[in-house]
């Protein structure tokens, strides 16, 4: 004797091996044996064997037309067996059982399932909105399969051409067009981006790189609709000083200039003086809210995105010959020690004399030329008394560290000669070396004003965002800690106000400092233990490094660019370690595989085989040692 049972809504038919009053044990094909209960079975037959049965039973299923039975079944809720026996009009046998019920179970907008073995069909309303659902699921199947089909054979669908953008930042897994795209993807072994790019949904790497990230951190366009920003500062003194500032050729927004003058007792008096938008731009304000959405200008070859917009920019960058609101740390310095005798922090207006840049100044503004008093330098006046504190300042640094701080790497210029969305721009790279003096000027003295003004915040209890590194690890806080690779007692960025939204809050808590006192705790934005502080940090900490990690692929990009431009066969490389080497001309770290063992410093010759400009990846094979 068999048995057509239930077990996990799959239908089974067995032996019956032994039988009590709740369960019995069926005997499989193969000989196995299960236990199951008797309330799962739905008949017992005789004949034929049940894989017989099973397949018979299948076969005839399909031939039962549902709508048919869904017209002759009764009304009300029915038992299939019973049913069965109207249905074929005489005694069925096991395999019109069974197919009778394979056909019941298989249409459920039909019939609905009562419990084992028995069913009631649907209403005809719910029958027919059923129906319905079934024939738009199975248009969109095909729709799907259609879209997936033109992809793999090379064609772009334009339902997926409207959304390609999302495909990559935003995608919604639940559309049509997702699945088609995922489909395809996944018959075509390759990545996204690879088949995007491959269908026509970019014209090329670049182009998707960078449309790509605005998408993702700015859906809304990187424009800001024009402001208007009020005047203000106009009633603060004007500071007597000849300030200069120093950047890069292409900076717009300055932010930071430098003074020195003498004291009527012959003390030497150096001013660094900051751009001040922290009066307007204040807590909470539709300029700050602004500020806070980006939290750092965006750099990248050939284009940057300002955090702050273009109108609040002019009213505050130190450009030459124009009065502009500025905080100024005066430091009053014994030249030959080294020593700082006194600090001064203060609000004022100040006219800088002139906006220097690197790139007309580095190859004049040498060592040699900085320690000989009589030599023909720009700017001596300024530069010489400016360049030996400085001088003092890094050999104190050294002493806490320990070390001298190695500063020696060369570092590279970006420059497009085109659109910097036009992967034909010619691009320049124009090397600088690291520590090159106005590099150190400028750098010793911000790092200068960090830690005084860090340590003015925490002198008067007033909470401030700090960069702080103790046993290797580097981390923002609102505690004034040591940072022990800058060689100073407390580190708060405050040198950038218009690029940095860490600088800018950090200024304005200075301003309530200096300008307050003891009671600034009291009045300053951010009150000790202020919960938003926190939030800012990690808001920052994930925006800047999203910032930063676009900027890299920029400039990889670039990289592999410009030794194209260049038709470049060969480079040379320096070993760093393993496999791992960086570029000579192009700053630029690779993995080459097979390399041999080699010391770290290494000169080694690497011909070049490929390049990937969506993987960001310099394909390279060894050729030849050169020297260490």
């Amino acid at each position: 004797m068999y048995v057509l049972y239930e077990d996990n809504g799959n239908f089974k038919a067995e032996k019956i091996f032994s039988q009590g009053d709740s369960t019995m044990q069926v005997e499989s094909e193969s000989g196995k044996r299960s236990k199951i209960k008797n309330a799962s079975v739905l008949f017992q037959f005789e004949q034929p064997d049940p894989a017989t049965m099973l397949a018979q039973a299948h076969t005839q299923a399909e031939t039962l037309e549902v709508d048919f039975l869904w017209e002759c079944a009764p009304q009300e809720e029915f038992e299939a067996a019973a049913f069965a026996l109207d249905y074929f009009g005489h005694p069925p046998s096991a395999i019109e059982k069974a197919a009778l019920i394979f056909a019941l179970n298989g249409a459920p907008a039909y019939f609905h399932r009562r419990g084992k073995g028995r069913y009631r069909p649907a209403p005809p309303e719910i029958l027919q909105a059923a129906l319905a659902a079934i024939e738009k699921k199975r248009k969109q199947a095909e729709q799907q399969q259609e879209w997936t089909d033109q992809m793999v054979a090379g064609t772009l669908p334009q339902a997926i051409a409207d959304i390609s953008e999302t495909l990559l930042t935003r995608p919604d897994k639940n559309t049509l067009q997702w699945k088609a795209f995922d489909a395809a993807v996944t018959r075509l072994a390759t990545t996204p981006e690879k088949l995007l790019l491959r269908l026509g949904a970019w014209p090329n790497p670049l182009v998707l790189l960078r449309d790509r990230f605005f998408s993702l951190y700015f859906p809304k366009g990187i424009e800001y609709p024009p402001q208007t920003v009020p005047a203000i500062g106009a009633d603060l003194p004007i500071a007597e000083v000849e300030a200069y500032s120093v950047d890069d050729d292409t900076t717009t927004e300055v932010d930071d200039a430098l003074s020195v003058s003498t004291l009527p007792d012959g003390t030497t008096r150096i001013g660094i003086h900051i751009a001040a938008p922290g009066l307007l731009v204040t807590r909470d304000s539709s300029f700050d809210a602004l500020a806070r959405t980006r939290m750092s200008t965006v750099y990248m070859p050939g284009q940057k995105i300002p955090m702050l917009p273009n109108e609040l920019i002019q009213a505050f960058s130190l450009d030459a010959g124009q009065l502009k609101p500025a905080l100024s740390l005066y430091v009053n310095v014994d030249l030959a020690s080294g020593e700082i005798l006194g600090t001064e922090t203060r609000l004022e207006q100040l006219s800088v004399r002139e906006n220097l840049r690197h790139n007309a100044l580095d190859d004049l503004v040498t060592e040699a030329a900085l320690a000989d008093p009589n030599a023909d330098l720009p700017y001596g006046h300024w530069l010489r008394p400016l360049w030996q504190f400085a001088r003092l300042q890094s050999a104190q640094r050294d002493a806490v560290r320990g070390k001298t701080e190695n500063n020696n790497r060369i570092e590279y210029s970006f420059y497009l000669d085109g659109p910097p969305d036009d992967p034909d721009s010619h691009v320049r790279l124009v090397p600088r070396q690291r520590n090159a003096p106005l590099d150190v000027v400028v750098a010793e003295y911000m790092i200068l004003t960090n830690s005084l003004w860090g340590g003015l915040l925490a002198q008067h209890g007033v909470p401030g965002i700090y960069r702080s590194q103790q046993a290797g690890r580097v981390r923002m806080s609102t505690q004034a800690l040591p940072h022990e690779a800058i060689g100073v007692s407390q580190y708060a960025w405050c040198t950038s106000p218009l690029r940095r939204y860490v600088d800018l809050v950090n200024q304005r808590q200075i301003i309530a400092a200096a300008e307050h006192g003891v009671s600034a705790r009291l009045v300053a934005p951010f009150k000790p233990k202020d919960a938003d502080l926190f939030a800012i940090i990690g808001a920052f900490d994930s925006q800047y490094a999203a910032w930063s990690d676009f900027q890299s692929s920029m400039e990889r990009y670039w990289c592999l660019r410009w030794l194209q431009q260049n038709q470049a066969t060969t480079i040379d490389a320096s070993v760093l370690r393993d496999d791992l080497v960086r570029l000579s001309g192009v700053p630029m770290v690779i993995r080459v595989p097979g390399l041999p063992e080699l010391e770290r410093g290494q000169t080694v010759r690497l011909q070049i085989l490929g390049y990937d400009e969506l993987a960001l990846e310099l394909e390279c094979r060894y050729q030849d040692t050169l020297a260490a």
